[in-house]
């Protein structure tokens, strides 16, 4: 694929786990990708990993600060020259409840997890637009399955909700959405339990394919909704 017509992805949360794994399908692929991430080190090693090509652009950069996602967006369109896809993964968890909680931590989480792919889609519709591109969002099985007590999965609920809402605002004008909701994956995300859950998990590179599999739908199909268990996860 020549350069000049070869697709370009702003992936946020790209230095690892889902979003790195995501960038390299891509990359594979003849895409040109641009990733964001609060971890400078983590980008810096998947540019090391990847041999730096040329059509890999690291942002650093925080997902819920508006300032920085438009930064990126235009760093991106000003080095590739055009957007097609974004794919809002940044995210993470505190793994803990409302009754016994840290609070300090709920603030960032949500923001991240909610005001994140809200800020990406508003800097990128006017690109997305021209391009007649997709949205993609990275959800969780959180947000279609209630937990006692989970602060992280009603921010995934949210997700869900807007994955629907921006569908309906943006399909006029020719843009995909769609959400993909993984269940359990063997990621980052656990770094902070200090041990991952029982059972077989899925790996970043299998949600990545599904990630990859909606991006490369032919113009006038708009897949909305993927979800991914591993087998023998019951909810």
């Amino acid at each position: 694929m020549s350069e000049h017509v070869s697709p370009v992805t702003l992936i946020t949360g790209g230095g690892s786990g889902i979003g790195a794994a995501t960038a390299r399908q891509l990359l594979d692929r003849g895409h040109r990708v641009a990733v964001t991430g609060r971890n400078a080190d983590r980008l810096n090693g998947l540019a090391s990993e990847l041999g730096s090509p040329g059509g890999l652009l690291t942002l650093p950069g925080d997902a819920a600060d508006h300032a920085s996602v438009q930064s990126a967006v235009d760093a991106t369109v000003k080095e590739f020259g055009r957007l097609d896809t974004v794919v809002a993964n940044a995210g993470f968890a505190t793994h803990d409840t409302l009754a016994d909680g840290d609070p300090a931590g709920w603030r960032e989480m949500v923001l991240t997890n909610v005001l994140g792919p809200a800020l990406l889609i508003h800097a990128a519709l006017p690109h997305l637009k021209e391009s007649r591109g997709r949205i993609v969002l990275v959800g969780s099985v959180a947000g279609f399955q209630n937990t006692p007590g989970n602060l992280y999965g009603a921010t995934k609920w949210a997700v869900t909700g807007l994955a629907e809402n921006t569908r309906r605002m943006v399909t006029a004008d020719g843009v995909g959405v769609t959400l993909v909701a993984p269940g359990r994956v063997e990621t980052p995300f656990w770094d902070t339990l200090g041990t991952l859950p029982d059972g077989h998990l899925l790996t970043g590179d299998q949600i990545a394919d599904s990630i990859v599999w909606a991006i490369g739908q032919p113009h006038g199909v708009d897949i909305n909704t993927v979800i991914i268990r591993p087998i023998g996860q019951p909810v």
